[in-house]
């Protein structure tokens, strides 16, 4: 058929009709007979159904396969959404529910490739933020890896994202830490090795290779592992500065005790200021480069050797110079003490040969020890022993100033003695509680430490009942005193009002004198003469404190006119003179 047309172009157009009324014409000229003719046709028809059906069926697996790319489609679009968590997107996608498939595809297609396009953007940040958040643990841990991470496509919503943008965040802020901590630390061993004369890269390399000054800030090492070793590298070269100070300051002391010892030159001494220079300092004062370099605390101990061998042949001076410093502790703290004895001792000790200079020296500078121990046990007593005796030396001066006669005369200076009594006056009204607690603390001295507490010789509770007893004579005989002159004026007043005249001027006067001569007379017969005055006492005191001898308690007694003058005085200031007498007692 095809070349039947081929031959005739005139045909025109070909149908289905023209080609049957050709085939009639066929068989009309060839003589087809009706029953060929009608096989013919009917397998024509036949052929003709299979091509359609064919063509129906091809048609239908067209539109199943459209139905399922259509429904793919729609199952992607949902997933994606889902897994991007943007279900608003398909809002904007229009409704075509209606059309054709090849519409909805159509309408369908726009949307799933955007959506595709912000899948693939989507994993790539979150395959970023991943690889990041791996690499700072690894480094957090101490292995690093390259392998890459798998990223759960099921779940790419914003909100998952943001979850591991903030433990990133997180993550990098520990970083910073880390490192801030990892440069603290870094920074501490490079001071700590500038102390000690260590060299820093060495160390730091010890603890990790990436801590030394050629890498960068960004590539060092943050690893526990790392952090630990550098804490425990810190800690132990703080121990060992430690450990270094506490030696270089006994060699500075061991310096200095042998220097002062034996007289050395400040030229020789400057010479080793650099190890002096921190004999007090603490640990974190000590800062200055190779301040405790081995090499340098060799050098003390070999400086310390070579005075410990010096000493040795100065041994005696040495000794000497000791005992001086011995026998001043105990002279401040005013203990008895036989120096010409342990000079003697010494000297003895050091010629024999039978004792080694160190243990000489060792046993000498235990009695210093001992000797400031025990001058500190007395500190407070003797401190308040000074106070009671300067009080006493103005209980001493009072009474001489209430004596004076001219003592509120308008002569120069004289507003300064009355400021000076009226500070003396609150003064001694305190000598008696003075005297009570120096007594108590004595004795709570005196059963601890099992002994007599002693001031250059002689007890102290000794000095101070002594002081008690004159003071206790001396108030009776203040109160006596008293008494007598107001049996005295008992006459005077009973005259003066018999008569109801006023006295003349110079009556008193003419009074005074027969009181004078009966308090003379009283003082010569009836007062004894071992009463002592409160200078007297004064002076007694200071003479067992410095003369070290029991004897020296026996003390001047006050001169015979002592009464006489008090009354005289009384007689010639009735007012004044009592009132003076009243307020010089404590």
């Amino acid at each position: 058929m095809v070349v039947t047309d081929a031959e005739s172009p005139l045909l025109g157009e070909i149908t289905c009709g023209t080609l049957l009324q050709k085939l009639q014409e066929i068989w009309d000229e060839v003589g087809e007979s009706d029953e060929e003719r009608d096989k013919l046709l009917l397998q024509i028809e036949q052929e003709c159904l299979g091509v359609y059906k064919k063509k129906v069926e091809q048609a239908a697996k067209s539109r199943a396969e459209l139905l399922q790319t259509l429904s793919d489609a729609n199952a992607e679009l949902s997933s994606l959404t889902t897994s991007l968590g943007d279900k608003t997107f398909l809002n904007g996608i229009p409704d075509k529910s209606s059309g054709t498939i090849k519409e909805q595809l159509a309408a369908i297609a726009p949307a799933l490739e955007q959506l595709w396009q912000q899948k693939e953007e989507r994993v790539r940040e979150f395959s970023d933020v991943q690889s990041q958040i791996q690499k700072i643990c690894g480094e957090i841990a101490g292995g690093l890896t390259n392998e890459v991470p798998i990223v759960d496509e099921s779940d790419l919503s914003l909100k998952k994202l943001d979850d591991f943008q903030s433990q990133l965040q997180e993550l990098q802020k520990e970083k910073s830490d880390r490192l801030q901590k990892v440069l603290e630390f870094v920074s501490t061993v490079h001071d700590l090795c500038a102390v000690l004369g260590l060299d820093f890269l060495t160390t730091v390399r010890e603890v990790h290779p990436s801590l030394d000054e050629e890498t960068g800030v960004q590539s060092k090492s943050i690893s526990n592992e790392t952090l630990s070793r550098l804490a425990k590298t810190v800690l132990t070269l703080k121990d060992d500065k430690k450990q270094r100070l506490q030696k270089l300051q006994e060699l500075a002391t061991q310096l200095i005790d042998l220097w002062n010892l034996m007289d050395t030159p400040d030229e020789e001494r400057d010479l080793f200021n650099h190890v002096t220079c921190n004999i007090s300092a603490s640990v974190d004062e000590v800062t200055s480069p190779g301040a405790l370099a081995r090499d340098l605390i060799k050098q003390a101990e070999v400086e310390v050797d070579r005075l410990d061998q010096l000493k040795a042949s100065r041994m005696k001076e040495i000794a000497f110079k000791k005992q001086s410093e011995l026998e001043e502790i105990y002279t401040r703290a005013h203990v008895e003490t036989n120096p010409e004895s342990a000079r003697e001792r010494i000297m003895s000790l050091i010629d024999s040969g039978n004792v080694e200079p160190t243990e000489l020296l060792a046993d000498m500078d235990s009695q210093i020890a001992k000797a400031k121990e025990e001058a500190f046990s007395r500190k407070d007593i003797l401190d308040r022993v000074e106070k009671w005796m300067l009080a006493c030396e103005e209980e001493s001066w009072l009474e001489d100033y209430n004596r004076d006669q001219n003592r509120y005369s308008a002569s120069r200076g004289a507003h300064l003695n009355l400021k000076r009594a009226e500070k003396a006056r609150i003064l001694v009204s305190k000598i008696p509680a003075m005297v009570d607690t120096l007594v108590a603390k004595t004795r709570a001295w005196e059963e601890e430490h099992s002994m007599s507490f002693a001031y250059d010789g002689v007890p102290l509770l000794a000095m101070l009942d002594e002081y008690g007893m004159l003071r206790q004579e001396r108030e009776e005989e203040k109160r006596r005193l008293r008494e007598q002159k107001k049996v005295q004026e008992q006459p005077h007043i009973e005259q003066d009002s018999a008569f109801s005249t006023r006295p003349s001027p110079a009556r008193p006067v003419s009074a005074k004198k027969p009181v004078g001569a009966r308090a003379n007379n009283g003082g010569a017969n009836g007062a004894p003469n071992r009463r002592l005055s409160l200078n007297a006492s004064q002076n007694g005191s200071r003479s067992i404190a410095k003369g070290g001898r029991r004897e020296t308690l026996d003390r001047p007694a006050a001169p015979t006119n002592y009464v006489a003058i008090s009354k005289e005085e009384a007689a010639s200031s009735p007012v004044s003179g009592a009132a003076d007498h009243v307020s010089a007692s404590p």
